[in-house]
């Protein structure tokens, strides 16, 4: 990992998406810049080799991507969370709310890791709704969540509130315009 990367410059912002005055931080341009992709994955693991975990779980879709190779270089199982209704075995849910209405999300239960310790990875950490629900779902099938993790932190949509008992950490922060 190159101590003089600079993540932010990998990382595209488009303004005005997905409506206006909303500055959108996209992360496929990271996955389309190998240099990039890969400090991310070395950073992940750096912060998180010797954390004790016993797997990982990751929030649909881009949180997969970050994830996977994550669990393959701790050699630790990779949890799914998905949306409703993409998981065909028995399945543990909770619905969350949205800025404009409600969402629900679910870890196969089988998957979950009675009393082991949980990593929630995402892409981006914005109001930390969804990874909060998906720490409820891990308790809820009798797992520990150990902390979450995303590549970007928007720290003043106040995630922390959500994630109120869970260490948080990303590798780069935005504060807004």
């Amino acid at each position: 990992m190159s101590a003089g990367f600079n993540l932010d410059d990998a990382i595209r912002k488009v303004p005005d998406f997905p409506k206006p005055g909303i500055l959108f931080y996209d992360i496929t341009s990271v996955l389309s810049k190998p240099d990039a992709f890969r400090y991310c994955v070395d950073a992940m693991v750096k912060l998180y080799k010797g954390a004790e975990l016993d797997a990982v779980a990751a929030i649909e879709s881009r949180g997969f991507l970050f994830a996977a190779p994550l669990a393959d270089r701790l050699g630790i199982p990779l949890i799914l969370v998905r949306k409703k209704g993409k998981l065909p075995g028995k399945t543990i849910s909770k619905s969350y709310c949205l800025e404009y209405g409600t969402a629900e999300i679910e870890i196969h239960e089988a998957d979950i890791p009675k009393g082991g310790r949980v990593l929630l990875i995402d892409d981006l950490i914005a109001t930390g709704g969804t990874l909060r629900a998906a720490a409820d779902i891990l308790e809820a099938g009798g797992a520990v969540p150990a902390g979450v993790f995303g590549v970007i932190g928007l720290p003043f949509l106040h995630y922390e509130k959500a994630l109120e008992g869970l260490e948080i950490r990303t590798l780069i922060e935005y504060f807004g315009e």
